[in-house]
């Protein structure tokens, strides 16, 4: 039987529950912890792109410090080798339940209490990740899961915004193209982007929850790009006359072309939803748009379905308009026109006996006269939007760029004007020019002829971003192409490079990373506009071998020593070097050597000292002569 592939030797991967154009997404298992988990990987082209993977890796932890409970929580992040290739991967919690766009896909509908839910749910999610600094920058139906309980869930933090990076190749660029069917208009011009674009992407999401189609729909993704940047949508309501008016006047807002003409926070787009829910007025204009509907039908006075007000009216402006449906035939997401999923009874919170056929001529008579009062005090009030009001006195907008809030407050009070709310975060806030707690933008701008007591909201600085630069151990194990991708991909671009000999770090590691002042800067979080030296080793690098006649033998063995040598002691007798000091070296003196190599030393014992003569043995009596003696003595006797 095949074992599981595994990664992290810790996550064994089952099936895959999906996959899109940049990742897999499989079923897998914490064999530590036994839990079921999900665990997302990078495709295998992509997991080649070195710069792609360094940013993965970044959003991968900035998605980690993400912790709600309207988003998919992310358990860890690591990466695994496969054929010699890095592959980054995020494990996630396994949420058992279906996406948006399955929901969509199989045609069931959603009432539109339903849809403003689930809407409120993905603004919560988003009103916290804006709070921390990170923009979505992908949502849409497949990014947006509902458990079997009904709670909402948001997936994929931060790995669009990789996606969005100028870096990507063309591949990624085509797979940034697949989702444009919620893609704000500065988007889809490769503008940068603050939190009101993922605002603009839920207006495209709840449009198509409440209608079973996106608000633009184009043969091509560059189509439909360009209707999100050139053309009005169509309420809601154009599709589906079941949805009330004060969910068009939602979505119209939410899909503003400009991101000033928008929701400027989360927050406020889900306060809107949360009064539209219990029946409370909305913040948002009610929808007049004329010329809609089949052959131009005439506009619709209808009442306010139970829930959304019924019998109230948005303050200052008549009953909420409606619109006459043109025949939409739906290309996909479109259940039965007739699904009870989707539909509203005849009883309370229904639309009321909507299409029975009456004829009662006094109804007729106060359905027109309701319709004048609604168009005669639309037109005053948005003359007054318009005109400013006969009482409204105009003002100019004051530069409040390069101040502090403080300041900013007090430029706009001397011209009666409010200072409204800070309305960028992320990468759209940080700044290498305008330094941290000052205002890099202002909306409306400066000089702008505005109506007094008008708020002008701003973007504050958080200065240059700043990133934590790897520390030694991971320098010194890795090569100077490998750590400057990895910089380069984290927002560094002010490198140069420094050779340094090093006898512990491999020749084309990375030694360490400083500072201007030689300061280092290891494992140091620093703007990422900080110039960095990359000093490379060089590998042990040459010394010159010192001279050491004349030293004693300690003296020498630490001299050759601090030159960066290895030693190796060879006692030997001299006649012409005192016993205990060196006679030379082996490289001789001022010699070029390998640091750290051997260099041995000469050290005298003294001269050798004389052979002793060996005695020479004493004569005997027989021979020193005796011999003679005797044998004249013998003579004698003979």
């Amino acid at each position: 039987m095949e074992e599981p592939r595994r990664l992290g030797n810790r996550y064994e991967l089952g099936a895959v529950l999906g996959r899109g154009g940049m990742a897999e997404v499989f079923m897998a298992r914490d064999i530590r912890l036994g839990r079921a988990v999900a665990v997302k990987t990078l495709r295998a082209d992509m997991a080649r792109d070195a710069t792609f993977q360094a940013r993965f890796r970044r959003e991968a932890q900035s998605a980690a410090s993400l912790n709600h409970p309207a988003i998919v929580a992310v358990y860890d992040t690591g990466e695994d080798y496969i054929g010699g290739v890095s592959l980054p991967y995020i494990v996630m919690e396994y949420v058992d339940g279906s996406t948006l766009r399955d929901l969509l896909h199989s045609g069931r509908r959603l009432l539109p209490e339903r849809a403003l839910e689930i809407t409120s749910g993905v603004l919560q999610a988003l009103d916290y990740s804006h709070r921390n600094g990170i923009i979505h920058r992908d949502i849409k139906p497949a990014n947006v899961m509902l458990t079997r309980a009904g709670a909402v869930k948001v997936m994929d933090f931060g790995i669009a915004r990789a996606m969005g990076d100028q870096g990507m190749t063309m591949t990624q660029t085509s797979a940034v193209i697949g989702t444009a069917q919620y893609l704000s208009p500065e988007q889809a011009k490769g503008e940068t982007v603050d939190a009101r674009s993922d605002l603009y992407s839920t207006g495209c999401l709840l449009y198509e929850l409440l209608t079973g189609r996106p608000p633009f729909v184009g043969d091509s993704p560059v189509a439909v790009a360009y209707q999100h940047v050139r053309e009005a949508p169509l309420p809601p309501s154009h599709h589906d006359p079941e949805v009330p008016a004060v969910a068009d006047a939602i979505v119209l807002k939410s899909l503003g072309k400009h991101p000033d003409e928008r929701y400027q926070s989360a927050d406020e787009m889900r306060a809107d939803i949360e009064r539209a829910l219990d029946g409370r007025p909305i913040a948002a204009a009610p929808t007049l748009v004329a010329g809609y509907g089949a052959a131009n039908a005439p506009t619709q006075v209808v009442p306010s379905a139970a829930g959304y007000g019924g019998g109230q009216t948005t303050a200052g402006y008549g009953p909420p308009t409606r619109y006459q449906p043109t025949q939409y035939q739906p290309s996909y997401e479109d259940g039965p026109a007739d699904d009870p999923v989707r539909r509203r009874g005849d009883g309370a919170g229904g639309a009321g006996g909507r299409g029975k056929k009456s004829n009662d001529k006094a109804g007729y008579i106060i359905l027109a006269v309701v319709a004048v009062i609604a168009v005669v005090l639309a037109i005053v009030v948005f003359n007054k939007l318009l005109g400013g009001g006969a009482n409204g006195k105009s003002t100019t907008v004051p530069s409040i760029t390069n101040k502090s809030v403080a300041q900013a407050q007090t430029a706009l009070q001397a011209n009666n004007l409010k200072l409204g709310s800070n309305t960028c975060s992320g990468d759209a806030a940080s700044s290498t020019t305008v330094p941290a707690g000052q205002i890099i933008s202002q909306s409306p701008q400066t000089g702008a002829v505005t109506t007094e007591g008008t708020s002008v909201n701003y973007c504050l600085s958080t200065g240059a971003t700043q990133k934590k630069l790897p520390d030694t151990k991971a320098l010194n194990t890795n090569t100077k192409d490998t750590v400057e991708t990895t910089l380069k991909g984290s927002g560094f671009t002010n490198l140069q490079e420094q050779d340094q000999a090093s006898s512990t770090v491999p020749a084309g590691n990375v030694i360490d990373l400083q500072d201007g002042n030689g300061k280092s800067l290891a494992g140091q979080v620093v703007p990422v506009t900080t110039q960095i030296t990359v000093v490379v080793s060089s590998g042990p690098g040459n010394a010159t071998v010192p001279p050491v006649l004349g030293q004693t033998c300690t003296q020498a063995l630490q001299a050759v020593q601090g030159a960066g040598f290895q030693t190796q002691q060879v006692n030997q007798f001299s006649s012409e070097v005192q016993g205990g000091y060196a006679i030379n070296t082996d490289p001789g003196a001022n010699a070029q050597a390998g640091k750290g190599t051997v260099v041995k030393v000469y050290c005298s014992n003294g001269a050798s000292p004389s052979p002793t003569p060996s005695p020479s043995p004493s004569p005997s009596a027989s021979a020193s002569g005796g011999g003679g003696l005797l044998g004249g003595g013998g003579g004698n006797g003979g």
